[in-house]
């Protein structure tokens, strides 16, 4: 509401005083929509999709079908208050390169729009929360593995490899690849081979899925001090750990195939293997000779890539 005051006001004529309104304003509803607006950037949400993009197909193949609705709303709320709370947290502690990158300065913690103590509040808040949803609905090792997959994204990698080490998304690949044995855990209690091997497809798919958005905002990095690979690297050097993980991810796709999954699984996934390796190679052969390179191309399509290949799981595991 607002505080209406009224005051005199006289005129040249010497009429009686007429009366006008003088409003202090609130918060406007707008204003209140961009403070919540920031709090959900603050999350990441695109990381959060692409996450359980990996986690309910595992699910999936772990029963052998569709889990209980219940349990895949578990899992899903409980994964995105984990996800998000990873990314908050993330956020506090990188407000000081932040600012420094044109790709994040506009972020919610170097713009001001919320304070770094409310970030750091709502992250460990979000945290607690989701492990302990998925401790009370699911069993305690979704809910350890929970906990251990946010404390090493914000604490390992975050606060420490992502500043130290050219290796930094090597070792920060865990954490990406994290969903898929929590949603296989939340539905059988423990870790199957299958388990680990759709692991290994998300953990090496991070190198050429991010090296890519390195390269085309190395300056970035570079400007805020981060020796991501394309920063310190050589070409050749970038070039060759793209292929490798390329090679790496599709190979051990396929060698998820027998591992109780049909062709139903293995020909999509064959199909997309074999476009993200020619994207691959054509971006190295481009950055090799010297040309320009699209780098973001192989960025889209590495994501489009793994959406394929888990959809895949989902429907082996269905029929």
């Amino acid at each position: 509401m607002s505080m209406i005051t009224e005051r005199p006001v006289s005129n040249s004529a010497g009429q009686q005083p007429v009366r006008t309104v003088a409003e202090t304003p609130t918060a406007r509803p707008r204003d209140v929509r961009a403070v919540v607006a920031a709090y959900v950037t603050l999350t990441k949400p695109r990381i959060v999709e692409l996450l359980l993009v990996t986690t309910v197909p595992a699910m999936m193949l772990a029963h052998g079908g569709l889990p209980s609705l219940w349990l895949i709303a578990v899992v899903l709320v409980g994964g995105s208050l984990a996800a998000g709370a990873a990314s908050v947290l993330n956020c506090y502690i990188d407000r000081d390169i932040d600012q420094l990158m044109r790709r994040t300065k506009r972020r919610p913690l170097p713009a001001h729009t919320v304070s770094p103590r409310n970030a750091l509040v709502f992250g460990l808040v979000l945290a607690v929360v989701s492990v302990a949803l998925m401790a009370a609905a699911t069993n305690l090792l979704a809910a350890g593995l929970t906990l251990a997959a946010i404390v090493y994204y914000d604490l390992v990698y975050t606060l420490w490899l992502k500043r130290t080490t050219t290796a930094n998304t090597f070792w920060g690949g865990a954490c990406g690849a994290a969903p898929v044995l929590i949603g296989w855990a939340a539905v059988t209690g423990s870790l199957a081979p299958a388990a680990w091997g759709l692991f290994a497809v998300v953990f090496f798919w991070q190198m050429p899925h991010f090296y890519p958005l390195a390269m085309k905002y190395k300056d970035d990095y570079a400007r805020a001090g981060i020796p991501m690979l394309p920063v310190v690297a050589s070409t050749r050097r970038v070039n060759a750990e793209i292929l490798l993980f390329a090679w790496l991810t599709v190979l051990t796709s396929l060698a998820v195939w027998p591992l109780g999954m049909s062709a139903v699984y293995g020909v999509p996934t064959l199909v997309v293997g074999a476009i993200f390796l020619v994207e691959a190679h054509k971006l190295c052969r481009r950055a090799t000779r010297g040309q320009a390179v699209k780098p973001m191309r192989l960025f889209h399509w590495s994501t489009t890539y793994l959406t394929i290949v888990f959809a895949a799981v989902a429907l082996d595991a269905l029929i």
